[in-house]
């Protein structure tokens, strides 16, 4: 892993930023660079993974039904977007990350960003959505309940990887 450590973050403006890039072979995917900055002083963050080849764009569909399938690995690009029918739709933009991670790990993202949005919300009906939202999470998280995930990249960098995701041009 190449790190470069020192560097002015532009958003503090001290020279505290550190930058790191790493390469990764990723099965039935390809080999990607993992890149990341990370301010010591502020604790600004940025992630985002660049396939070392060109792609095509995709559009990924996959259906969670069990606990196996909260394992199936997801490689999100900055530029993705993440439907989750009835739930919510995380757009791709200047502020979005590109990771790695699995079917869980996404869900539970997307249960976080739901409950801070809750957290401070005055209007009762919100709350009380966004709480039914965070049971239906939970309930798929232990295999109660089936759930769409579509994960959408114009630059093809993304994909969920399982034979049970059908995979379409954008």
């Amino acid at each position: 892993m190449a790190e470069l450590k020192g560097q002015k973050c532009s958003f503090c403006n001290e020279n505290k930023l550190v930058l790191r890039e790493d390469e990764v072979e990723i099965p039935h995917f390809g080999r990607v660079f993992v890149l990341s900055m990370e301010c010591e002083a502020c604790g600004y963050r940025k992630a985002d993974l660049e396939p070392a080849e060109e792609k095509d764009p995709c559009k990924y569909t996959f259906e969670v039904k069990s606990e196996d399938d909260l394992n199936v690995k997801v490689v999100k690009s900055s530029d993705a977007t993440v439907k989750i029918p009835h739930v919510m739709t995380i757009e791709s933009g200047p502020a979005s990350d590109g990771y790695i991670t699995n079917v869980e790990g996404l869900l539970n993202r997307v249960k976080q960003m739901i409950e801070s949005s809750v957290d401070g919300e005055d209007d009762e009906t919100l709350k009380k959505k966004g709480k039914n939202l965070v049971k239906k999470l939970n309930k798929v998280l232990v295999g109660r309940e089936p759930l769409k995930i579509i994960l959408e990249d114009p630059t093809g960098h993304s994909a969920i990887i399982s034979d049970k995701a059908q995979k379409s041009k954008l």
